[in-house]
């Protein structure tokens, strides 16, 4: 009888283990995976590692249903980092819901404030939550966990102090996990990827190049694609925009290079996973 009950304990101890509930996304293996969110005309990328769960950037406000229904089916509780590349509408707009629904450790943004309605309720959240904040400029790196750094290029103190572009202004940064490296880029345009070629070179080369501005005109020049020589672009965007992303011109220089190209208009969510070779895979939901 008493070998019995100790082998009921044990079944139930097995039981009770499996349905522990926390984030089920922090990888438990040594893959680290990206997902570049299909959220309609605007950005929001969730990282994976083996420690954290990252978010950067957050779709637009009216987007925000779609964004919680993504999130709640990732069953998604804790973001350890939420990185906000500018404060434009398609990229701040769905703070709302993440600071609803998710536990926010810590916020990173470039310093970049707006008037906006949309940008002062992420800050009052911020406020109100007692969240860490942090300001990125170039040069700072992000540890995120298990050996997956975040490297800042842009934007320079000197940008945010003297010029009010909000797209130039964005966060640009390099997500290395031992030899694989993907750049995020927020609506970084022309100017700003001069300045990132002429101040960081070779160090730009990245293997997936998530498409600054939504693949438009402004952005992805010629010598920026060069020094980058990404095999792979992932461009966020909403079936027929009022913009007309990605434009025609910046595909012919994908092309040119010889980059793959992905879409969330026609992939849906988009997902790369990396044992940290070059060896990575991307999948398409659609």
């Amino acid at each position: 009888m008493k070998k019995f009950f100790i082998l009921m304990l044990m079944i139930f101890a097995l039981i009770c283990s499996g349905c522990s509930s926390s984030n089920n996304n922090t990888n438990s293996n040594d893959t680290v995976k990206i997902e570049v969110l299909d959220i309609g005309q605007g950005d929001a990328s969730l990282i994976y590692t083996k420690d954290e769960v990252i978010m950067i950037d957050t779709g637009d406000v009216d987007e925000r249903d779609r964004l919680e229904k993504l999130l709640k089916e990732r069953n998604i509780s804790t973001i350890d980092k939420l990185i906000i590349t500018h404060p434009h509408a398609d990229h701040i707009g769905g703070a709302y819901v993440v600071f609803k629904n998710v536990n926010v450790k810590e916020v990173y943004d470039n310093g970049d404030e707006t008037t906006s309605k949309t940008y002062q309720t992420y800050l009052k959240n911020i406020k109100q939550k007692n969240i860490a904040y942090h300001q990125l400029k170039a040069g700072d790196t992000v540890d995120f966990g298990d050996g997956v750094s975040f490297k800042v290029f842009s934007p320079t103190e000197k940008m945010i102090k003297n010029d009010d572009d909000l797209n130039n202004n964005s966060i640009v940064g390099q997500l290395r996990y031992k030899d694989f490296t993907m750049l995020f880029t927020g609506d970084s345009e022309r100017d700003a990827e001069q300045n990132m070629v002429k101040s960081y070179g070779n160090e730009l080369q990245s293997d997936v190049l998530k498409s600054p501005h939504h693949g438009s005109r402004t952005s992805s020049s010629d010598d920026y694609l060069k020094t980058v020589k990404a095999k792979d672009v992932i461009i966020s965007l909403a079936a027929d925009n009022e913009y007309g992303h990605p434009h025609k011109q910046t595909l012919n220089r994908y092309k040119k290079y010889n980059m793959n190209v992905y879409r969330t208009d026609q992939d849906g969510t988009i997902t790369i996973t990396t044992d940290g070779s070059d060896d990575y895979t991307i999948s398409k939901e659609k």
